[in-house]
């Protein structure tokens, strides 16, 4: 029998350029407006969207009578005609969404443009007309930051160059296929940054396997031709950190950006597919901001081009939420912490105000009053108490009730009572946050921090999980402990269930800590963060992948 051995996954790979990348041209003005806007929407569209498949990746592993309908019949077929990009950015607008990222071309090699680099384009099907220029006209029009996604990857130029079709060539292309392979890319990157006007940000998604000679992969060409022809222009994926599908665990003082589907899928999938609630959604947006992020959420235009009832449901559930809450959301910074327990803490950029988001809305009715305390935060004299959205002067139908916002400060903490008494939805009650805003705040306290360091494995094959307790903050004690679950994989990582809890280390002091987890399942993939708590404080680390092997 072979001892069971823990392997590491990679999860920069699962989540999207999360280590090694440079933000080398991207200026100052650029990153705090990406800060600021701190919500867009993703628009994953292509070709293969009439069959219902996984975006491009069908083609990878596939047969070689499948690559050939693929790339020859597809085009033939596809006739959005209900592509309505006015509508679009208008819904848009409305979500409360600051920009969008448009897939000009995905890995399959389709471009949505009308180009002169290869005939595989929606100017070669029945509809014919250059959709790229549609949305870039409609979304500038709307006011919204109009953004590119670029695929330096070209699954056709593969195919038709008798190259086996991949995202992780074995070896360097011959020398004239990487040269004509560049020269393609080139002439696709000079007609995106010269044909529509000036671009705001661009997300370049792989590419950074497939090298020259000199060492340069082609999303690195890609991303430097970006910034030489459009020197303004922001680079998010290849110059910032894109965490994809879930949320890194932890805030970070750079610029980045989450990205996210509504459902399982990028794009859209007519059969066998599962949505986020608007809850969710909204959790993952407040979450991203008030850990420093943006959010990049994703939708996908069906074979006719129009939006699903669902996913248009949803983003004007999301508009509903960011038109009450709008100034909780574009502008903020992190608050010292990120959440005490259920509820989600932002601040003003000078840090003076407080954004506390209520989550937990069960059984609270219209015309009832409830209180919340918080440790983090400390009230002085001038410190004042609003629900966004609403006067605080009355409740409807309710003229005797007090519908005002009050504080105080106690040795317990700063407690908060406020009054839901804004009438959001008829019939039911509005499930989703309400955000309270504290004024002239202090900090009240310096937080605890801990890392999630690789695991390890002890000497007879168990694992070991381990952490690194960077600082206690303004304590003299916390326990630190392991949450654990089975990784729910890659579409389903940003529900929060399932997770177990190891037993609980004091620790006095920064340091490193270690717990074994016996009796995992072999042949498993786990989910792992470390997390460092007391009475007052509650610390997550950051989110790890590890497989345990097993066999003879």
């Amino acid at each position: 029998m072979k001892d069971k051995q823990l392997v590491q996954v990679d999860e920069a790979a699962q989540g999207g350029a999360l280590d090694g990348i440079r933000d080398d041209h991207n200026t100052k003005e650029k990153l705090t407006w990406l800060k600021d806007a701190g919500f867009g929407l993703f628009i994953h569209w292509t070709v293969d969207v009439q069959l219902g498949s996984v975006i491009s990746h069908s083609l990878v592993g596939s047969s070689p009578d499948y690559a050939r309908r693929y790339f020859d019949e597809l085009p033939q077929t596809f006739m959005p005609e209900d592509w309505n990009p006015e509508r679009l950015a208008r819904l848009t607008r409305i979500s409360g969404a600051k920009y969008a990222v448009f897939t000009t071309k995905h890995h399959n090699g389709f471009c949505m443009w009308d180009t002169k680099s290869t005939p595989f384009s929606i100017m070669n099907t029945p509809y014919g007309k250059d959709i790229v220029r549609t949305y870039v006209d409609a979304f500038r029009a709307q006011g919204i930051a109009v953004g590119f996604y670029f695929s330096p990857e070209d699954f056709w130029f593969l195919h038709t160059h008798g190259q086996t079709i991949t995202r992780n060539p074995t070896s360097a292309y011959p020398k004239d296929i990487m040269d004509q392979y560049r020269a393609h890319l080139t002439l696709q990157m000079q007609e995106l940054m010269g044909n529509f006007g000036p671009i705001d940000l661009i997300f370049f998604d792989g590419g950074e396997l497939m090298k020259d000679e000199h060492g340069e992969s082609l999303q690195e060409l890609c991303k430097q031709l970006a910034w030489s022809l459009q020197p303004g222009i922001l680079v998010t994926r290849g110059a910032i950190k894109t965490p994809e599908q879930q949320l890194p665990g932890v805030g970070m003082p750079e610029t980045w950006e989450a990205c996210l589907t509504m459902s399982t899928a990028w794009g859209y999938q007519p059969t066998n597919d599962l949505y986020k609630t608007g809850a969710h959604l909204i959790d993952l947006l407040m979450r991203t901001r008030a850990m420093g992020g943006a959010l990049l959420l994703n939708i996908g235009p069906d074979a006719d081009g129009a939006l699903c009832g669902q996913q248009e449901g949803l983003l004007r559930e999301l508009g509903l939420f960011n038109f009450i809450n709008h100034e909780a959301i574009y502008g903020v910074r992190p608050w010292s912490i990120a959440e005490e327990g259920d509820i989600l803490l932002l601040s003003s950029k000078g840090g003076q105000t407080v954004y506390a988001v209520l989550s937990d809305q069960k059984g609270w009715d219209r015309g009832a009053r409830r209180a919340f305390t918080l440790q983090s935060v400390r009230a002085t004299e001038h410190s004042q108490a609003s629900v966004l959205g609403a006067s605080g002067e009355l409740t409807e139908y309710r003229p005797d009730l007090d519908a005002g916002s009050y504080l105080e400060q106690t040795d317990q903490g700063l407690t908060v009572s406020v009054m839901k008494s804004q009438r959001i939805y008829c019939g039911m009650q509005w499930p989703n946050p309400m955000v309270v805003k504290i004024t002239h705040v202090e900090r009240a306290f310096d937080p605890m921090a801990v890392h999630t360091l690789a695991e390890e494995t002890s000497a007879d094959g168990v694992p070991v999980l381990a952490a690194n307790v960077a600082t206690l903050g303004s304590f003299d004690q916390a326990d630190v402990y392991f949450q654990w679950r089975r990784y729910p994989g890659f579409a389903m990582a940003s529900y929060e269930a399932d997770w177990q809890e190891t037993e609980r280390v004091a620790v006095t002091a920064p340091g490193e800590v270690r717990i074994p987890l016996p009796g995992l399942t072999p042949t498993t993939t786990w989910q792992v963060r470390a997390v460092i708590e007391n009475d007052k404080n509650r610390m997550r680390g950051e989110m790890r992948l590890f497989v345990t092997e097993g066999g003879t």
